[in-house]
Formats: C-alpha cells, sequence, structure tokens
C-alpha cells in the first residue's frame, strides 16, 4: 500500500493544509484514505475524519509503546488504498531536544513510513536545499523520499527550488503552492469542530484539492511513497473478554468530543458496549448504563444551553451520586463544577458536584505531556499505577478540594491534581488507555462490582 508521514521543517508551514488536500485529491480519484495525526492533537484529526469518512487515529511515540503505534496503523488501515500521517510541529520536535521521542521522525521509523517534506520556500532560492539537507542530515535513518515548497511566488521561482533541492539533496521535489493560492486555513480554535462536523467546510476542502492537483504531482507522489504493510502478531486490543458485557455511557456531542479513538476501542475491546448521548441535546444518561464517561470538549462554547439542560444535568448529577464509576476530563471536569465563568465574567451554573468554579482566561493555562500515577481509592488509577496523557486548556478552576485524583508530572512541575470521591475521577488530563490498557480493566471491574 501506499503510506507516508507528511512532514514540516516547523509549524505553520502547510501541514494540515497539503495533508487535507491531498487527501481530498485522492479520494476523488477512487482511493480509499486512512488518516493519523502524531501527537495527542484533537483538531487535526477531526479534519482528517470530515475528509476520509475514516476516523483518524492520534499515533504518539511518548504515550504508547512502538509495538501498539504499529498495531494502531495495521488495524486502522485495513482496507484502505492510502495511509497518511500528518506531522507534528517540525519533524523532529518531539518530547526533547536531544531525541527523536514523540516527533514525526520517530514516528516513521517506528512505522517504517517514507516521509514528504514540507518546507516554507517564501524569500529563497538555492538556500532551501541547505534547509533541506539539514533534515537530511542530522539523522541519517530518516526517510525523506520528496519535498513539497510552500509559499512560491511564481512558477519560475518553483523551477529554481525544484533545480537546487534535487541537485543536492538528491530527492524529487514533487510540487509547491503559490501564495495565496488557497483561502487560509480557518483558525483552529476549539469552537471550529462543530462547523467541521456540520460540513461547512466542504467546500474548502474541496477548494485545496484543486489548488494541489494543479501544482503537486500526485501520481508521483503515489510512486514515492509506497510500504510495506506492516504485521502485527497481536496487541493489546486482541482481546477475548471473559466477563459479562458492561455498558459504558460516553458523552458525545458538540460540546464533549474529545476522545481517543482507541479509548474507545480499547474499552470495546475487553467487553464494553458504549452508549452514546447528548447533554447538549439535554439527554439523559441511558438506563443501562453501569459507568460513565464524560470526554474533554469545549463547554464554555456552549455554557448557556448546557446550564439551561436541566434534565440531563439532573440526569448525570444522579447516576454520579448514585455511585456509577465515572471518568471526567477536562470539558468533562469543567462541566461538573458548580459554574462555568466565560471570558466576559458571565457565570453559567453547572452540575455542582465537583465544588469550585472554572473561570475562563485569554491565556493558555497548560500544554503538554503528563505522566500519572494513581492514589489509593481511585477506581480508575490505583496507587503506584501508572499512565500517560496530555494536558491542554485555557481554563483555570477556582476553589478548594482537598482529595486530589492522582499525581500529574509533567516537563516542568509535578503536582497533584484533579477530584476523587467515591466512584468519581475528574481533572484536566486526558488518559490515553493505551499506554496502560489495565485502567480500562480497573474501569470495567469497578462497574461491575457496582451491580452486585
Amino acid at each position: 500500500m501506499n503510506r507516508f508521514v507528511l512532514a514540516g521543517t516547523g509549524s505553520g508551514v502547510g501541514k494540515t493544509t497539503f495533508t487535507i488536500g491531498i487527501m481530498r485529491a485522492l479520494m476523488k480519484r477512487g482511493l480509499t484514505v486512512q488518516g493519523f495525526k502524531c501527537g495527542p492533537d484533537y483538531i487535526d484529526p477531526t479534519y482528517h475524519t470530515a475528509v476520509t469518512k475514516r476516523p483518524s487515529r492520534n499515533i504518539d511515540s511518548f504515550m504508547m509503546e512502538h509495538e501498539v503505534i504499529r498495531a494502531i496503523v495495521a488495524r486502522a488501515s485495513q482496507g484502505a488504498d492510502v495511509a497518511i500521517i500528518e506531522g507534528v510541529m517540525g519533524f523532529y520536535d518531539g518530547k526533547s531536544p536531544l531525541s527523536n521521542e514523540g516527533s514525526a521522525a520517530d514516528i516513521s521509523e517506528i512505522t517504517k513510513s517514507p516521509v514528504i517534506l514540507i518546507v516554507n520556500a517564501a524569500s529563497m532560492a538555492r538556500s532551501v536545499a541547505a534547509i533541506v539537507k539539514g533534515f537530511q542530515l542530522l539523522d541519517e535513518s530518516s526517510n525523506i523520499v520528496g519535498v513539497i515548497a510552500n509559499q512560491l511566488g511564481s512558477k519560475s521561482h518553483f523551477d529554481i527550488v525544484k533545480t537546487a533541492i534535487e541537485k543536492e539533496c538528491g530527492i524529487p521535489v514533487i510540487g509547491y503552492l503559490p501564495k495565496d493560492a488557497v483561502p487560509a486555513m480557518p483558525s483552529r480554535h476549539l469552537g471550529l469542530v462543530p462547523a467541521i462536523e456540520r460540513g461547512d467546510l466542504d467546500s474548502y476542502f474541496d477548494s485545496l484539492a484543486t489548488a494541489i492537483e494543479e501544482t503537486v504531482d500526485i501520481d508521483q507522489l503515489m510512486e514515492i511513497t509506497k510500504a510495506q504493510r506492516i504485521e502485527v502478531s497481536s496487541s493489546i486490543f486482541d482481546i477475548q473478554p471473559e466477563k459479562e458485557e458492561v455498558h459504558i455511557a460516553v458523552a458525545k456531542d458538540a460540546a464533549f468530543n474529545f476522545y481517543y479513538e482507541e479509548n474507545l476501542e480499547l474499552l470495546r475491546a475487553h467487553g464494553a458496549k458504549l452508549h452514546f448521548f447528548s447533554p447538549l441535546q439535554n439527554e439523559e444518561v441511558p438506563n443501562e448504563a453501569q459507568g460513565l464517561y464524560i470526554g474533554g470538549g469545549f463547554p464554555e462554547e456552549f455554557a448557556e444551553q448546557l446550564s439551561a439542560n436541566e434534565q440531563a444535568k439532573e440526569s448525570i448529577r444522579n447516576a454520579i451520586n448514585r455511585g456509577l464509576p465515572t471518568l471526567a476530563e477536562c470539558g468533562g471536569y469543567i462541566y461538573l463544577t458548580e459554574e462555568i465563568v466565560d471570558r466576559q465574567a458571565n457565570a453559567f451554573p453547572m452540575l455542582g458536584v465537583i465544588p469550585g468554579r472554572v473561570r475562563m482566561q485569554d491565556k493558555r493555562a497548560a500544554l503538554g505531556y503528563r505522566e500519572i500515577t494513581g492514589v489509593s481509592g481511585n477506581f480508575l488509577i490505583g496507587e503506584e499505577e501508572q499512565a500517560k496523557g496530555h494536558e491542554f486548556h485555557y481554563s483555570k478552576y477556582e476553589g478548594e478540594h482537598t482529595t486530589p485524583a492522582y499525581f500529574s508530572k509533567g516537563r516542568f512541575r509535578a503536582q497533584q491534581e484533579g477530584y476523587l470521591h467515591k466512584n468519581l475521577v475528574a481533572g484536566f488530563t486526558h488518559f490515553h488507555f493505551a499506554s496502560n490498557p489495565q485502567l480500562v480493566e480497573n474501569w470495567l471491574k469497578a462497574c461491575l462490582e457496582g451491580e452486585q
């Protein structure tokens, strides 16, 4: 099959623009395309899914073992003709400045995927070759097989850039985009996700494909990105559940939609049946639910509506009070507090399950990987058990509660975090269950025990 990493020399060089445009162009040829995203980002996979009509997957060499990454790529690529892995930041940027861990370069090596490097060639000519050469030489195992240039002034500018790179670097330059060839990518504010899911951006996706087909050689791209299918003998997803089926209610709508696809897959693999419901549509927790999952998202964008939906609020409040083992991550955590205060200082009452309020702010409050260690009494991640995850939000908790849910360690700090009360585990960190599938077993066991 064809599989490749679409990497960039840095953030903002056009990775997502080219990824979406190439996906759409390939689909116009009748090909089935599977998307992946390096790193923990939720927004870009939403674009991929909207374009390809197949759930895009996050793959991350900090949060996941290498075999797990290969298993995810192999499983998700079944039935696809092309797999496109969108990189993150610059090609070599990851967890540490001293290694490739967590980078697109690491993912390309783990999955044995060829790399197409995108470079911003504005205001440069021969110098672009020096940039590409540097990327080739920093790690000689990098499998950069081609280059796409962005932000070029003209066809003659492209000819100069192409000649320089191909002579000095020995790899083809398969195309380019001129300056202002396509509309600017809409701001990737969290509130954009509902617009993507409604199909509001379909015409934008089509315009990207049309522009890319004019100046990027799609046939050459397919010729240089052939890769061996990944063979995986067994994986964490190959489970034969011995326990009875467990019913998990999952809040999923425009306000709550940040779930790693593999978290849901692992729950299913261990015997869970997922029941989706919408707090935003004032839906109640399904009656058969034995556990409750309220993921991340942006409840602050819908605070007024969520605040008014008393039926949903009361249903969730009752489910938690009855003892349903509940995980609330980031947006879910915010939703369970007493109130959300938006950026205009408007306060909206929420569920009041967690004491305190959350205030939205313009300054980012947290960003980065997290190493998580459980505490006594936590049904999900027990004392001394560990997992990995990610934190990213503009919200700040205000209040005092003395029962943290876990210890969270980032690059710059280690601290107690979240809220633990009986069978409720809530906090700002997004867990990735593939980092420790024992969490899934712990959760489902707690659900069954709660029924006894």
